[in-house]
């Protein structure tokens, strides 16, 4: 592995910190910043992204979908490293989710070009369209769209939620060809992806309350949730209805959220990872009332885990615990639509190369999960070696407060660097 010096890494940082500058000023809708999915905002930094690349003479393409590749040739062009995220955000979102992604792609790349060296194979920069799934209702639009594997139908029915108009309308209206997507065109060869990288800030403030600059992650959590559950019992008078007789929505509800807390820290105490997440619990407002034993409640449960096993003994012990509470309490539970996501694994060797590059460039790190959704877990489960790298973040991401330090960016492009000058036998295990 070729040692970089802090001087040599300068040229990246410097590019990095200027685009973020420019991306803050320009895409700045108070507070924070919008980069609407196939809007201004993402046309914006697509085009900066690009003038940067072209100007160092690197290779400029967009697919059908207008997923955006910037290419540095490197040594062995028979195979190809994608490093990259998104640059649209939430509406008054921060500056750094996803984007933080594609700029530390192309600082590496600076890097690499400022010293005359080439990088082992090809370093392809992509910047994945709508991420979001706030702008069109559906899950890594641009990942897939890369990858060949979105669903066509979907082109006619998916609506921006602030213009109603669909998907295939936006990418038309942008230069691409919704019809190519819709044949599975791609640009992305599978035999010769040897990985993808995805830098993204933390969502969370594990690496802010460890102090540690950045995260390897293991994987990217599945999930199983119910979005419209319900509990049924019986309204009746809070001063007249004895215990005995109640059927009360609220206190099964209640006893549910407790055994489902139990539940998960005794798994958490025998090593799987978990969450539970009881996102809306409420009554009827239409009828409920201050003297009144509640008879129905709404309930929203988000269960993730990076196992699937997990998964499954989960929902498995989530029916049982169900089943006693109603028999005991006279009510029932219905659970609605059952949703969910399957769980993506990270690559152990680049796992491993990640924090060897970590050692090199002596830059501490934390081994974690990723608790949230992103572009990697849809490489990852079409068979692409995968690997995603956190940077820690002081305040969270989707709100106008994301803090992300420069210096813990730096370091998290540090790894990147020492990482990508690994030889390509280590990167062809």
């Amino acid at each position: 592995m070729r040692a970089w010096h802090k001087e040599e890494l300068v040229p990246g940082e410097a590019l990095a910190h200027r685009l973020f500058d420019t991306l803050a000023r320009e895409t700045a809708d108070p507070p924070g910043v919008t980069r609407i999915g196939f809007g201004e905002g993402e046309r914006f930094a697509h085009e900066l992204l690009m003038d940067e690349a072209a100007a160092r003479g690197f290779e400029v393409a967009h697919d059908a979908a207008g997923n955006l590749f910037l290419t540095q040739p490197g040594e062995d062009r028979s195979g190809t490293i994608y490093i990259g995220s998104h640059v649209d955000t939430v509406p008054h979102g921060g500056n750094y989710d996803g984007a933080a992604g594609v700029i530390a792609g192309l600082a590496a790349q600076a890097i690499f070009h400022a010293a005359g060296v080439k990088p082992p194979f090809d370093i392809t920069v992509l910047a994945l369209r709508a991420e979001e799934s706030c702008w069109f209702p559906h899950s890594y639009i641009g990942s897939k769209t890369a990858l060949g594997i979105f669903d066509g139908k979907l082109l006619d029915t998916l609506k921006r939620s602030d213009n109603g108009r669909t998907l295939a309308d936006h990418m038309c209206e942008g230069g691409f060809d919704p019809e190519a997507v819709r044949r599975g065109e791609s640009l992305i060869e599978r035999k010769q992806a040897v990985a993808y990288i995805e830098p993204h800030i933390e969502q969370a403030p594990v690496l802010e309350i460890e102090r540690l600059p950045v995260g390897i992650v293991t994987g990217i959590r599945g999930s199983f949730r119910y979005r419209t559950a319900k509990c049924i019992g019986a309204y009746a008078h809070s001063g007249a209805m004895p215990r005995e007789y109640r059927k009360d929505a609220a206190a099964a509800t209640g006893e549910l959220i407790l055994r489902m807390d139990e539940l998960w820290a005794d798994l958490l105490t025998a090593g799987r990872d978990l969450t539970v997440t009881f996102g809306e619990v409420m009554t009827n407002p239409e009828q409920h009332g201050f003297s009144k034993v509640a008879g129905e409640t709404h309930i929203c449960l988000d269960v993730r885990s990076q196992d699937k096993q997990t998964l499954e003994t989960v929902r498995e012990r989530l029916m049982a615990i169900a089943d006693d509470i109603a028999a005991r309490r006279q009510v029932r539970f219905e659970w609605g639509e059952l949703t969910g996501s399957t769980p993506a694994v990270m690559s152990k060797p680049l796992q491993d190369m990640m924090a060897a590059a970590a050692s090199q460039a002596g830059i501490p790190y934390r081994v974690m999960a990723s608790g949230a959704g992103h572009d990697a877990a849809t490489f990852a489960l079409e068979g692409i070696p995968t690997a995603m790298i956190f940077i820690r973040n002081q305040n969270g991401s989707h709100n106008p407060d994301e803090a992300m330090d420069m210096a813990d960016f730096d370091q998290a492009l540090s790894v990147l660097v020492h990482m990508l000058s690994m030889p390509t036998a280590a990167w062809r295990g």
